[in-house]
């Protein structure tokens, strides 16, 4: 994954910096409102997968909304209304075909844009002291999809 240039730490505004990590834990929410979904849904042999993907999210959600408050802005717990979309879509595969490995095309997919909100919060604040953090949890995102790679 190509990861995008890191402007100079003047060229970004404090509330750049906000935003950015007020996305990525929007994204992180939303793709945790799916893998609650998948996992009341799954398969039994693929429940444990689905339960490493919602523990992974819920964790960072946690973390990531701690660092936000910290830094003294607004957390939505709810995420967007692609937390809605998430389940829905989930829900309504239940319906019609088994919530199984066959779904990893799609949760890859989902990852992507969970990366793709690391990195723009990676490069807003490349100063910060929360900066090897978010690496960490990148890297736990990228250990989850390297792990699962055999289901593909």
């Amino acid at each position: 994954m190509k990861t995008p240039e890191t402007p100079p730490p003047s060229a970004v505004s404090p509330t750049e910096v906000v935003d950015a990590l007020v996305a990525l834990h929007t994204r992180t929410v939303d793709a945790l409102a799916g893998y609650e979904k998948m996992v009341e849904k799954a398969e039994p042999g693929f429940r444990p997968v689905a339960r490493q993907f919602r523990d992974l999210h819920s964790r960072h959600a946690t973390r990531l909304a701690a660092l936000l408050r910290s830094l003294g802005a607004q957390v939505d717990e709810d995420g967007s209304f692609m937390a809605r979309v998430n389940r829905t879509v989930v829900s309504l595969r239940a319906l019609f075909d088994e919530i199984d490995a066959d779904v990893m095309d799609n949760i890859r997919n989902g990852e992507e844009h969970v990366l793709h909100a690391f990195e723009a919060a990676l490069a807003s604040g490349p100063t910060q002291d929360y900066h090897s953090d978010l690496m960490d949890m990148r890297e736990e995102v990228l250990r989850l999809l390297d792990a699962t790679r055999d289901l593909d």
